[in-house]
């Protein structure tokens, strides 16, 4: 599948089958959100798979939604803006930037891979960390649920290029 192919067949998930992730396929997730770019390459991100029964269960209400906690899996993704690169100039701190490119990666390599997810940030801050028990450093940015869809597709609703495109 080319690239353009990829991005046209991955949408947001909202149900999920009960069969389980293969380690390959997770594996290859994580790779692929491991080479992800960042600002100066520093890296700033970390990623927590929830997986086990008890995790899933502490994480679920940090989101009530049904669809969600019928996933198999979750990565959470985190800024660790200790870390991260500031921009000189204005001190504008790129974490948030970089988490959502692994992050993006993530749901990528998942669709690539005949996985759903779905990007997910309007979640409770403080629920989470606390359910992950996270270091101060690190900040959640983005919950992705992963699994094999149960639903389809709706008609993707995106601007044409002439709205968001300018010719200089």
């Amino acid at each position: 599948m080319d690239f353009l192919e990829l991005v046209k067949n991955r949408y947001s998930v909202r149900s999920y089958r009960p069969q389980p992730v293969e380690r390959e396929k997770l594996d290859y997730i994580l790779e692929c959100a491991r080479l992800a770019p960042s600002a100066v390459n520093f890296q700033p991100w970390r990623f927590y798979v929830v997986e086990s029964e008890v995790a899933k269960a502490a994480l679920r209400p940090c989101y009530h939604r049904a669809w969600f906690s019928e996933a198999p899996l979750y990565i959470v993704v985190c800024a660790d803006e200790a870390v991260s690169w500031k921009r000189s100039s204005d001190g504008r701190d790129h974490a948030d930037v970089d988490a959502a490119i692994a992050a993006e990666h993530i749901c990528l390599a998942a669709a690539q891979q005949g996985l759903g997810s779905c990007w997910v940030c309007n979640f409770d801050l403080p629920a989470c960390r606390e359910a992950l028990q996270l270091p101060e450093n690190l900040r959640p940015v983005v919950l992705v649920p992963i699994g094999y869809a149960a639903d389809a597709p709706a008609q993707k609703k995106r601007k044409l290029l002439s709205e968001i495109v300018e010719y200089r």
